[in-house]
């Protein structure tokens, strides 16, 4: 299952990416997150882990898999039968900056659990996107 929500910001990309990648802080300013707990120090890279608690679904551990600094992050999360991809996109364009969540769950349970979730999952990337626009456009 996938999903995806996008928007575009009235903000530098250079800070909607500070925002977006700066993961430690997003409790600061999305309702969608319990907590966020770094497990590595330093700078956003690949193979730097983050647990994340938030309302309504299990704790998990992601790692993060891809990184092209500025302009997108993937990071991984693993549960027996279930494999959660979160991407994280920022693109300058002409008429703002173009912000894109994307969740992609899969394996022998995902599409169970992307079904069961599906309205909640939808729910939060578009809360976190939207979010995300008033915290740095602010």
């Amino acid at each position: 299952m996938r999903f995806d929500h996008s928007t575009t910001v009235n903000a530098p990309a250079e800070r909607v990416w500070a925002v977006f990648s700066d993961v430690a802080h997003w409790p600061d300013w999305t309702p969608t997150m319990d907590s966020v707990e770094r497990l590595d120090e330093g700078a956003l890279r690949v193979g730097a882990r983050t647990r994340i608690r938030q309302p309504k679904l299990p704790v998990a551990v992601w790692e993060v898999t891809e990184l092209k600094d500025g302009e997108y992050f993937e990071w991984v999360s693993r549960a027996p039968g279930i494999k959660t991809t979160a991407g994280h996109r920022v693109v300058s364009t002409p008429e703002g900056t173009v912000v894109t969540a994307t969740v992609i769950q899969e394996g022998p349970l995902g599409w169970l659990f992307g079904k069961l979730y599906a309205k909640l999952t939808r729910e939060y990337i578009a809360t976190e996107i939207t979010s995300l626009k008033k915290v740095t456009e602010a």
